[in-house]
Formats: C-alpha cells, sequence, structure tokens
C-alpha cells in the first residue's frame, strides 16, 4: 500500500485538502471529515486517471513534522 501526505488546513468557512506529492489535487469542504472523504477519493480517482493516461506515479517523497516553540 502506498501513504501520500495530506496537508489538512482549517479556513474560515470550512476546510481544504491537498496532496504536495500530487498536484494540482486539492478539495474544499465544511467539514474536516468531509475534506478527508474527498481527497482519499480525489486520490484515488488522480492516480487511475495518471495510470490511463500511462503517465508515471509520483512516488510519496513529502513529509511532516512538528515545531514546538516557547
Amino acid at each position: 500500500m502506498t501513504e501520500y501526505l495530506v496537508i489538512y488546513e482549517q479556513g474560515p468557512t470550512g476546510w481544504g485538502a491537498y496532496c504536495p506529492d500530487l498536484p494540482g489535487l486539492g478539495v474544499a469542504a465544511e467539514t474536516r471529515d468531509e475534506a478527508e472523504r474527498l481527497i482519499r477519493d480525489g486520490i484515488g480517482f488522480h492516480i487511475d486517471s495518471l495510470r490511463e493516461h500511462g503517465d508515471p506515479i509520483p512516488e510519496p517523497a513529502s513529509a511532516a513534522g512538528v515545531v514546538a516553540i516557547a
């Protein structure tokens, strides 16, 4: 199973999510749960489309971390 990093951002009216390793893929939703569902589906559709067109599927390369400041 391949795992891609997804970034979730809360805005003033809802949530957004995008996958840095899959350029052009982003979603917007009212709730984080909805954004999680949409981005999961979107990743699948995006990869299926790449396969159908014979395009390479990007390997996951992004990483996340947390920095604590005092």
